[in-house]
């Protein structure tokens, strides 16, 4: 079932709450919504664990006010769903800007329900290159793209469904994709890429006490493998697993893969 919550006076963020037994709170990625997270909203139920997907404001079906797309905000909005939710033994996933997100939350709120974190793709501990990190795009590169999305957001979300993936997909599939990003709203998409551009998270890492699984694409485009060195070191109950045939797609370039990864860490 779906139901929004309300986050802040007058913001509401949509929740698609589906299965019983222990939560996973998946934080979907720049620029789409919980519904990228279909193959582990039809599987994950099957095993006993309870789909909670949150779409950020400003994206999917929440609400879109003009500010708010920094990592702490987003990080408040968490905390209040996980709060309303009365969640308990939690598990929180978070791909590529969901990542950092995540790992705010856990740096912000010391007290919270959560007993294990999922990296997917992150777009951590940063998504651009600064000194000692010569790592993902250069802050330049995102400029572009703010640029791209003010002049054609069409085409720069389709430019950007191309590098998403190493392996070839439907053209019904990428389709979908496109207009999942298309749904999100346009300032959202433009601050939130703002925040991608500025926000350092590497701080943030040493917060996270639960273990950790890091999911990568070796292929990825968008949050270069290299990241997972980062996050790997500055986690200290971290494991990496590499997706030898995905980019950044990987929940859907290699979904039985990540399915089953999910649930053997859950179990485990």
């Amino acid at each position: 079932m779906g139901h929004y919550i309300e986050v802040e006076p007058n913001v509401n963020v949509y929740v698609e709450d589906v299965g019983e037994g222990t939560p996973i709170i998946f934080i979907h990625g720049w620029p789409v919504s919980h519904k990228m997270f279909e193959y582990q909203q039809t599987e994950l139920p099957k095993h006993g664990y309870r789909f909670i997907g949150i779409d950020l404001r400003g994206y999917g079906k929440s609400d879109a006010p003009w500010s708010g797309y920094d990592y702490d905000t987003m990080a408040a909005d968490i905390h209040a769903v996980v709060t309303k939710l009365e969640l308990t033994d939690a598990a929180l996933a978070g791909f590529s800007m969901g990542g950092p997100i995540a790992i705010r939350y856990l740096s912000k709120y010391k007290e919270n329900p959560i007993s294990k974190l999922i990296l997917l793709g992150a777009a951590a501990p940063i998504f651009t290159q600064r000194d000692e990190y010569p790592h993902g795009l250069e802050k330049s590169g995102v400029d572009d793209i703010i640029s791209n999305l003010k002049a054609d957001r069409q085409a720069m979300l389709k430019d950007f469904g191309g590098m998403f993936f190493h392996q070839e997909m439907s053209d019904a599939f990428n389709d979908w994709f496109l207009n999942l990003g298309l749904t999100a709203t346009p300032h959202a998409t433009i601050h939130s890429a703002e925040a991608l551009r500025d926000e350092d998270g590497r701080v943030d890492l040493a917060s996270v006490h639960v273990p950790t699984l890091i999911l990568h694409g070796k292929h990825d485009e968008i949050c270069p493998f290299e990241f997972t060195s980062f996050m790997n070191e500055g986690i200290a109950e971290s494991t990496v697993v590499p997706f030898e045939n995905s980019g950044h797609g990987l929940v859907f370039e290699e979904k039985e893969k990540v399915n089953h990864e999910i649930v053997k860490f859950l179990k485990g």
